[in-house]
């Protein structure tokens, strides 16, 4: 994906990366991780998220090869760049033991079936609702954020076993899940990565070609 990055976030990213060693990590988790911590100006994000390469290789691949996203409400859609989300919060209708917020992801997974990539940045009880589906995800990047049920509903994700980005604490929130996402979408796809070959696609993917494509202008404003 061909982007003009800002001067102004070079400069964040250059200013990040003095305070932050992100080097060791591989190429996709230090893509996430870096974007994280600058949407949230927050550099105690790069202890507190959780995932593993080799799932954001699929997911990356996935995402690449055009898969669904799906988001938890429309702030987490509003971050995602250059690329249509799904959100059905706006449908939903709270009952007896359902939130909105969980009848709005009940609807989505009926209209994507499985496969798609789920962003969850606000509401706990979105991610619960995802969790008790069927949905065989390519990913689940849970990031709600609160007091309550925040930390609890993001444990449960880990222990699902779905391939996943999620962090500890209670912190998170929409501009954080939407820009864990972008990480994958601004990361340069190859040809083995389309065809879900990860021996490949690890070669493929250097920390190099992760330096040079992550800051995007449109997180320009958050500086």
């Amino acid at each position: 994906m061909n982007r003009v990055i800002h001067p102004i976030e070079v400069e964040s990213y250059r200013r990040m990366r003095a305070r932050l060693d992100t080097s060791h990590l591989p190429p996709l988790t230090r893509a996430v991780v870096e974007r994280v911590v600058h949407s949230a100006a927050d550099l105690d994000y790069a202890a507190d998220l959780v995932m593993a390469e080799a799932e954001l290789e699929r997911a990356h691949a996935a995402l690449h090869a055009g898969a669904p996203v799906v988001v938890d409400v429309e702030m987490v859609g509003a971050g995602i760049t250059r690329r249509e989300t799904v959100c059905r919060l706006r449908d939903a209708v709270a009952g007896p033991g359902l939130t909105r917020s969980a009848h709005g992801i009940r609807l989505a997974y009926e209209q994507v079936g499985p496969g798609a990539l789920w962003v969850i940045g606000n509401a706990p009880t979105a991610l619960e609702e995802l969790l008790t589906l069927d949905a065989d995800p390519a990913l689940v990047i849970g990031l709600p954020v609160g007091f309550v049920g925040a930390v609890e509903s993001k444990a449960a994700l880990r222990e699902s076993g779905l391939p996943a980005v999620s962090n500890v604490s209670e912190k998170g929130g929409s501009a954080v899940a939407s820009a864990a996402l972008n990480a994958l979408l601004y990361h340069p796809a190859s040809s083995s990565e389309a065809s879900e070959s990860s021996e490949s696609s690890e070669s493929s993917l250097s920390p190099e070609a992760s330096l040079s494509s992550e800051p995007s202008e449109a997180s320009e404003e958050k500086q």
